[in-house]
């Protein structure tokens, strides 16, 4: 009985572990973008919120819908660098949740 129970919360440590591991590495997501003159550079954090934006003095010579085109593709860019990053944080959350022998998510069929 007490294998048994070690082995149950040795398996609840490893996916609370897993679990805490991803919660840290979605706080560390930041997607980033900079247009190829330099003009717009952005930052945007795992929910694809803008965290920074940087504009060069050049955008100054440069038409206000031109600029806002350029952030608000610069963003996209970034929140698409986010998104590659997140997924690669939830596949290995998922891959810890999967039992090797039966291939089933969350553990084992009874």
């Amino acid at each position: 009985m007490s294998g048994e129970m070690d082995a149950l919360v040795a398996a609840a440590t490893e996916k609370l572990e897993a679990l805490e591991a991803a919660l840290y590495g979605l706080k560390q997501v930041r997607g980033r973008h900079t247009t190829e003159d330099g003009a717009v550079r952005v930052e945007v954090d795992s929910d694809g919120a803008l965290v920074a934006l940087d504009l060069a003095e050049s955008v100054t010579s440069r038409p206000p819908s031109e600029v806002s085109q350029l952030i608000i593709w610069a963003c996209q860019q970034a929140a698409q660098d986010a998104g590659a990053q997140r997924s690669e944080v939830v596949s290995k959350l998922n891959s810890a949740f999967v039992d090797p022998a039966s291939g089933i998510v969350g553990g084992r069929a009874e």
